[in-house]
């Protein structure tokens, strides 16, 4: 598992011991068996290899060791400080969209104005756990409305590749798998390239008679040590122009009274 870790990072194996400052000599007596690395050792190793906290819990019971990093579900008390901390700025964000994500694209939570987004798409597509990632691409889902649905298939894409390549993890590779069988009318580009005035890769989406565009951010937890907190990610978009910005205002006071300013969605909870 070592070795694996070291080759998809595209180290030998004296850059790793340099790194991690042992001997090549040591590491290799690891990778082989000759040698039976300490808890200490192995997340030494991990550190220097990227190695996501999932993946290193994976490495320490495969030499032997208990578990490091712990895995709390989302409902349970001590997450409910992060939880809150992300409703918070999911209701802080409004009127614009943005929502909660665990490792598999997997909808936790979202804030209203997610459903300018999801309010067209077949029903199927939005029982629990709900995939963004499928929902954004899926014929019945949000891609009859995306106006640039080659360019932002090909950037999502592009991002999932990378998380797999990132973290071998087989449950993306398996969503990757999916999502690149579904059709497109659209030419993907190979690689992101500015369009006229474009600085980032925006969302145009078609609403009603409006095209609107918007700029995604991500956002992470900066010190998890427990693999659910690990897995977050904030999504939020930002309107792309100033009709965008005024357009949303509009929903927003169309639809102020109706509903919670931010509800669950529903995720699995991996």
């Amino acid at each position: 598992m070592l070795r694996r870790w070291r080759e998809l990072r595209r180290l030998s194996q004296l850059e790793l011991a340099l790194r991690a400052e042992i001997s090549a000599r040591h590491l290799s007596f690891l990778e082989t068996g000759r040698s039976r690395p300490s808890a200490e050792m192995l997340l030494r190793l991990s550190e220097h290899l990227d190695i996501p906290l999932r993946r290193r819990n994976e490495l320490l019971l495969a030499a032997g060791h208990a578990p490091a990093y712990p895995r709390t579900p989302l409902g349970a008390p001590p997450l409910a400080p992060v939880l809150a901390a992300a409703r918070r700025l999911l209701r802080a964000h409004e009127p614009y969209p943005a929502l909660l994500v665990d490792r598999c694209w997997d909808l936790v939570e979202a804030n209203a104005s997610l459903d300018l987004f999801v309010s067209k798409a077949d029903p199927r597509l939005l029982e629990p756990p709900v995939n963004v990632l499928r929902l954004s691409l899926h014929p019945d889902g949000l891609a009859p409305h995306i106006v640039n649905l080659g360019e932002w298939r090909a950037h999502l894409l592009g991002r999932l590749r990378h998380q797999v390549r990132a973290s071998a993890d087989p449950d993306l590779a398996e969503l990757l798998a999916e999502l690149t069988e579904y059709p497109c009318d659209q030419p993907q580009p190979p690689v992101d390239l500015p369009g006229p005035g474009d600085v980032v890769v925006p969302l145009r989406f078609r609403h009603e008679a409006a095209e609107l565009a918007f700029l995604s951010t991500t956002s992470v937890f900066g010190t998890p040590v427990d693999v659910t907190v690990a897995e977050l990610a904030l999504e939020s978009f930002f309107p792309a122009d100033d009709d965008t910005a005024a357009a949303l205002r509009r929903l927003a006071r169309a639809a102020d009274g109706d509903e919670p300013a931010s509800r669950a969605v529903g995720a699995a909870d991996r």
